[in-house]
C-alpha cells in the first residue's frame, strides 16, 4: 500500500509531461471486456498500470480467465 505522501505526488506522462488523471478505461483480455479506473494521460491517452495492480489483482484475474 502506498503511503499518504506517495499518494499526493503526481504521476507525469513521460511523453507529454502532463499529470495523469484517474479515468475509466476499457480493458480487453481473452474475450472479456472490463471497465476499470486507471491513471491515464489526458493528452496522449497512455494508461499507467501500477506494479502492485499488474502483479496482484490483474494477475489473479488473468489466471482465472485462462482457466476457463
Amino acid at each position: 500500500m502506498k503511503s499518504e505522501h506517495q499518494k499526493d505526488l503526481p504521476w507525469l506522462c513521460d511523453k507529454c509531461k502532463k499529470e495523469l488523471e484517474y479515468r475509466k478505461v476499457k480493458v480487453r483480455y481473452l474475450g472479456g471486456h472490463f471497465e476499470v479506473e486507471l491513471m491515464k494521460c489526458p493528452q496522449c491517452n497512455m494508461v499507467f498500470i501500477e506494479e502492485d495492480l499488474a502483479l496482484g489483482k490483474m494477475l489473479e484475474v488473468e489466471k482465472g480467465l485462462e482457466d476457463k
